[in-house]
């Protein structure tokens, strides 16, 4: 027997008790009398007693085996040669310690070992296996088994297993039945660059992998399986970040004969029921917002509402002074900054430079300084009096002691850039608080988006979202004003999950079809097999996706970095260094595939 009890386990009641423990070397303290080594499981670490019978002839006798100086010697040097990350076996006597430690569980006993065994030896680690590593990014992905052992890493994918499993039991408990949906299906390059998969069988001929069950469940829908989910993987062949993979996991969900209210208020409480399972957080009932105010109080569509410092526009106000920047301006607007009134120069300055870097792209900032004795003072004093300083402070809602930071020019840009400096003072101030959760529904998404390089109308969320029958009109005079069936569930200012109401009738998903610039002959190449559907008594239905990995991020540890909860993630560049791969395949692989790389001579 490898083992008769895990390293988590281990008590004072088991006191007296001969038990075998397997694991891995974690750390080793040569006392002269005695070796202690903590041993390390996925289950926690106990402390293993190695006795020198030469300094500990008192000791003896706590040994239950009969055994020699000369065994009980080479039983202590044994354990003298045993380097961090051996994997052994250890058989002996549980006893409670003299010096406890209140920090992991098993911190009253220790085990007093009478018979060794190495079950494998291990080189050192590249890095340590420490909580606080040094190791960095691209070396622990490479070496990701290792860090995997990290307690740090290895809960956060326990505790993905214990937010997998209430989901579970929530969609389980309320007749969502799991239903599997292909993983080679046909490419419909209408979002995300599609991963494909060359047919041998079928040559010159391509799967792709799914971005998206997307039209599978709502296929499930029309065939009768009125509440389906599935936690399953999606691919998309985009740019990466820290928060987006090339492979990724959704909660994937859709309900038949619903309207928005219910889909809101079914997954809601599925965020509630989790929460509560695994952190024991209990949530009052979402706030909603609209996109429109979510655009103009926080400049963008995933606010952080954990605190204010909202979004005032004054380009009304600002006007008509003389300065050309504001006179010219599209929009013109002021986040207030509490208790920043006595910002330094060099902050503002700071702050200027911010803005103006490339990926948030205003072209400056305008500061008010409000003192706490009322005086108002400003970088633009040259064009500006004290009273027209007072009626942007009044427009901006501000109290004296703060600071006025406004940013002006289209109002896109203007909007994203104020945005993110509320989000940048917010981390500066402390008042983005990690401990604190703050969700968010956010309703009424446009329905098309005009892509500014070719004016063409795209899908906003994708081509099979309904949307509000007043709007309807405006397909043929304003597609930008039409407003979808479509909902975010946002917290803390990060994405959670996104859905909608869908189309179930052929002629409307024909119209949106239409609207986003298909022709009949592309829809039905590549939609037919829905469009069909939808003529064989296709019921009203709707649904959203939770990106998974996120959703992990966000709940056990309140973090947008989704690598630390992912087994084996891929870097930046879409690679997996432990693997290396992406790599190339030999060229009797790519023959029976008919794929030829190099252009023929």
């Amino acid at each position: 027997m490898l083992r008769t009890h895990t390293c988590g386990e281990l008590t004072v009641q088991d006191a007296g008790k001969e038990v075998t423990l397997s694991g891995w070397v974690f750390r080793s303290r040569d006392q002269g009398g005695m070796v202690f080594i903590d041993l390390r499981d996925r289950y926690g670490f106990t402390q293993l007693v190695f006795l020198n019978p030469a300094k500990n002839m008192a000791g003896k006798g706590a040994y239950r085996k009969q055994m020699s100086d000369a065994e009980l010697q080479s039983l202590y040097d044994s354990s003298k040669t045993l380097g961090r990350e051996y994997v052994i076996k250890a058989t002996g006597i549980v006893q409670e310690r003299s010096n406890k430690n209140p920090n992991i569980t098993t911190g009253d006993i220790e085990i007093l070992v009478e018979s060794l065994e190495v079950l494998n030896a291990s080189k050192t680690p590249p890095f340590t296996l420490e909580d606080e590593t040094d190791g960095g990014d691209e070396l622990r992905m490479k070496y990701r088994y290792l860090d995997l052992r990290r307690d740090a890493v290895k809960d956060n994918l326990l505790n993905r297993h214990k937010v997998a499993k209430a989901i579970r039991e929530y969609l389980d408990g309320q007749g969502f039945a799991d239903i599997e949906t292909p993983f080679l299906i046909k490419s419909t390059p209408e979002g995300a660059r599609d991963f494909v998969v060359p047919s041998r069988v079928n040559q010159g001929e391509f799967y792709a992998l799914p971005q998206s069950p997307q039209t599978f469940k709502q296929l499930l829908m029309v065939a009768g399986f009125d509440r389906y989910y599935q936690i399953v993987r999606c691919f998309r062949d985009e740019d990466l970040r820290a928060d987006r993979q090339p492979e990724f996991t959704q909660i994937d969900c859709e309900m038949a004969f619903v309207e928005q209210e219910d889909v809101l208020n079914m997954f809601e409480g599925m965020v509630k029921y989790a929460f509560k399972k695994v952190r024991n957080i209990e949530f009052p009932n979402f706030p909603r917002m609209t996109y429109a105010d979510a655009l103009r109080l926080y400049g963008n569509d995933k606010p952080d509402i954990r605190f204010g410092m909202l979004l005032h526009e004054i380009t009304s106000v600002v006007k008509g002074k003389g300065f050309k920047v504001l006179d010219d301006a599209e929009y013109a607007g002021v986040i207030s900054v509490p208790g920043a009134s006595e910002y330094t120069r060099k902050q503002t300055d700071d702050l200027t430079e911010f803005v103006k870097r490339p990926q948030i792209g205003a072209k400056g900032l305008i500061y008010v300084k409000y003192s706490e004795d009322g005086s108002l003072k400003s970088s633009v004093d040259k064009f500006y009096t004290p009273d027209d300083l007072k009626k942007w402070a009044e427009a901006a809602e501000a109290k004296p002691g703060d600071l006025l930071l406004v940013v002006s020019g289209d109002k896109a840009t203007s909007r994203r850039a104020l945005s993110e400096l509320r989000l940048e003072m917010g981390n500066r101030l402390g008042l983005r608080d990690k401990n604190v959760y703050k969700p968010l529904w956010v309703l009424d998404f446009p329905l098309l988006e005009q892509d500014k390089e070719t004016g063409r109308w795209v899908a906003c969320h994708h081509p099979f979202t309904s949307w509000k029958k007043e709007d309807e009109h405006y397909f043929e005079t304003a597609p930008g004003e039409i407003r979808a069936n479509a909902y975010d569930l946002v917290i803390n200012g990060v994405e959670l999950s996104s859905g909608s109401v869908r189309i179930h009738d052929r002629g409307k998903q024909e119209k949106m079809f239409q609207a986003i610039g298909l022709s009949k002959e592309e829809w039905e190449k590549k939609f037919s097999f829905i469009l069909n559907a939808f003529e064989y008594g296709a019921p009203p239905h709707g649904g959203i996706a939770f990106g998974f990995d996120r959703f992990c991020s966000i709940c056990i540890s309140n973090e947008d970095y989704i690598r630390d909860f992912i087994a084996f993630p891929k870097n930046n560049a879409g690679r997996d260094t432990m693997m290396d791969t992406p790599a190339t395949i030999n060229e009797e692989q790519l023959k029976e595939l008919g794929i030829q790389v190099n252009a023929p001579e």
